[in-house]
């Protein structure tokens, strides 16, 4: 199997339209497609206990986004969950809170002091039928939300059309690898991601991240073995891409291997330069 065959594709989804993915959990897509957001940040629509919630209400450019995600709420709606801070799922929660009058709940670890949130979630919290799992690294405030049923939503910690990038310092690639293994020991049924379609089976997919993530750590020592080098070398001869955008990507990825290498004295760098200690 390829790296790429690995990855999940689905079709240009139906914009502003609640579609149902799972019992009680509707999908409307945002209309922000791009080289890290797929056709769309994912938003959720869930039905707990408690009333409906909304899990990363998206980008804050999209009116259209926002009113499908109103109107879906129904006569029950409870609150606003957040998976993390980025705006591309954070971005529409003021508006939606100032519309709705809703409550919404993020991590502990929230850097974002402008915004006041109502409530602050912790890992292993119960909150409408969810348990939350705090799983840093592809930001230090990341949360997946877990149903008893094995349900897992994972936000971007685990996308099923692609991995994730993990960009210090708010990214941690050791926090992340360590939360893939977490996931991987929990054995869900299914996770519905930030962005990309839904993953069945996912332990297998999860396990395949992981993997990856190690090979490219190889990659980097097996450079480094030959020759101390600067990020952008390491980068280049690591990850070969053309493209510029997925190029800088790949650069932040290549320095978070390489300060978790650091953290465990693997590696040693002076003025740019990076070497096998």
């Amino acid at each position: 199997m390829t790296k790429r065959s690995m990855f999940h594709t689905e079709p240009e989804p139906c914009r502003a339209r609640a579609e149902q993915v799972a019992e009680g959990i509707l999908r409307i897509v945002a209309s922000n497609p791009g080289k890290m957001t797929y056709h769309g940040t994912n938003s959720y629509i869930i039905d707990t206990p408690d009333g409906r919630f909304i899990l990363d209400p998206g980008p804050a450019e999209d009116s259209a986004h926002s009113e499908a995600i109103v109107e879906n709420l129904g006569g029950n709606p409870a609150g606003i969950l957040v998976s993390h801070h980025h705006s591309d799922h954070f971005g529409a929660v003021p508006g939606l809170r100032e519309r709705t009058g809703l409550p919404v709940y993020v991590s502990r670890a929230f850097p974002d002091d402008a915004f006041q949130p109502d409530g602050f979630l912790e890992d292993g919290q119960r909150i409408a039928g969810l348990t939350v799992l705090h799983t840093p690294g592809h930001a230090s405030d990341h949360l997946c939300f877990a149903r008893l049923d094995g349900v897992l939503f994972t936000g971007d910690h685990v996308m099923s059309w692609n991995s994730s990038i993990v960009s210090p310092p708010d990214g941690n690639m050791r926090d992340y690898c360590d939360q893939l293994q977490r996931l991987i020991d929990r054995d869900d049924r299914i996770c519905l991601p930030g962005h990309g379609p839904v993953l069945q089976d996912p332990r297998p997919y999860i396990e395949r991240l992981l993997a990856n993530r190690m090979r490219r750590e190889t990659q980097i020592l097996k450079h480094l073995l030959n020759t101390s080098d600067t990020v952008q070398n390491i980068a280049a001869s690591v990850y070969k891409k053309s493209d510029p955008h997925i190029a800088m990507a790949a650069e932040r990825n290549v320095v978070a291997h390489l300060q978790k290498l650091l953290s465990e004295s693997r590696v040693a760098q002076e003025e740019g330069i990076w070497r096998v200690n």
